[in-house]
């Protein structure tokens, strides 16, 4: 009760500053987190399997840093035609296992990765203006964290204009890409047509994105991807994805921004399926299959393949068992070929719900991984698959552990 009054009280002192009405001062909370704890059964702390030039690796009891994401949601008009202006922010935080949370550098972050406005118009059709820094219109496979489609960035858009009775969404968005992994940014537009009714419960989703030329970056060029979705609604109690994507100079990056210096001779095509299902109350589970082949100039260029599923069990109301395996293989087209699976078990105190996708839930997890020498060679020293990682020469280890994670 005494949480519930504070956010009145700060919603009301709110709207008062305003000079809106307490009715307008709708306050809204959300988010995600994980923390937990793991080590080595060869000793040491735990370090995570990833594959090197795969952008993904198979998540449950492989991820070792504690992550947050707390999000609000400020309404600061909301006007009887449907008129509604609202602020969005988030804070992330970040920090490795065993690592001191200085919140800089690799150790640990504290980021504000959302802080836009958004206004809803009743003579958009269901749509709205919006203006700031966001997530935007992003697509992502859940068992290995891959965000495939993560037009993200800082800029303005409309979104969302319903196109008559039809079903069908239009929207246009001008972005700069916010990345702290890509320091180099340069103008982007992304136009997304989506609700392209198919069959029952079935649609399409459309995007184009075409990255200008960075004027400030040497060598720079133009690129543009485009990208087709069909979404499955009521697949066996989940949804099934199909998606078809592909890109050209800086429109390599597909989902995102790729290099700034790649030319026309830089290609990309991913394909990806990704069934979820939810069988009956006590079994789901989720499974993704994904070609992806770069071509570049010489022999710069590679071929990926990723398969992985996790299928979860709940025996009783509070336990459920999830088995979660995951195969990654690197083709480049000059080099070894680079090879990773990767197997979890994790008992789980199920506190949300039976469901895959319910949470909060607490796990108990041991992760065994294998991988070759092509693997090993490519991977940077101190990384769990290089031969001065946490499992030397070996070619394989074990991590265990224990994790919560939670949405709301």
């Amino acid at each position: 009760m005494s949480r519930v009054l504070r956010q009145a009280g700060t919603a009301s002192c709110l709207a008062l500053l305003a000079g809106l009405p307490l009715s307008a001062a709708a306050l809204e909370f959300s988010g995600y987190g994980r923390v937990g704890v793991g080590g080595a059964a060869e000793g040491g702390k735990q370090s995570c399997f990833q594959l090197p030039g795969a952008p993904a690796k198979y998540r449950l009891g492989n991820e070792c840093e504690t992550y947050w994401e707390l999000e609000l949601h400020q309404t600061l008009y909301k006007g009887v035609d449907g008129t509604e202006l609202k602020v969005h922010g988030m804070a992330s935080l970040y920090n490795v296992y065993d690592q001191t949370p200085t919140f800089s550098g690799d150790n640990g972050n504290v980021r504000l990765p959302q802080i836009w406005t958004s206004l809803s118009l009743p003579a958009l059709n269901g749509g709205g203006l919006w203006a700031g820094r966001r997530y935007y219109k992003r697509h992502d496979i859940h068992i290995n964290d891959f965000y495939y489609w993560n037009p993200s960035g800082t800029g303005f858009g409309v979104e969302d204009y319903g196109l008559g009775d039809s079903g069908m969404r239009l929207s246009y968005a001008f972005s700069r890409e916010d990345n702290i992994d890509q320091p180099d940014k340069a103008n982007r537009h992304d136009l997304n047509l989506g609700g392209i009714k198919t069959n029952p419960g079935g649609e399409i989703e459309l995007g184009l994105s075409y990255i200008q030329r960075a004027g400030q970056v040497q060598n720079a060029h133009s690129g543009w991807s485009a990208t087709a979705e069909h979404k499955q609604a009521q697949f066996f109690g989940g949804v099934n994805v199909f998606t078809v994507q592909y890109g050209r100079g800086p429109g390599t990056g597909l989902g995102a921004t790729g290099s700034l210096t790649a030319d026309q001779d830089y290609e990309s095509l991913r394909v990806l399926e990704s069934p979820r299902w939810q069988l009956t109350p006590r079994f789901g589970g989720q499974l993704l299959a994904l070609y992806q082949r770069d071509w570049a100039p010489g022999d710069g260029g590679q071929t990926w393949y990723s398969f992985g599923v996790r299928p979860s069990y709940a025996f009783t109301r509070l336990f459920k068992l999830q088995v979660e395996f995951g195969h990654d293989q690197i083709h480049p087209d000059s080099g070894a070929t680079r090879k990773l699976n990767k197997v979890t078990v994790a008992p789980t105190l199920a506190l949300g719900g039976m469901g895959l996708m319910d949470r909060p839930e607490i796990r108990l997890y041991w992760t065994y991984a294998s991988w070759n020498h092509g693997a090993q060679d490519a991977a940077v020293a101190g990384t769990a698959l290089s031969d001065s990682g946490a499992f030397g020469d070996a070619r394989h280890g074990n991590n265990f552990g224990v994790q919560l994670e939670t949405w709301w």
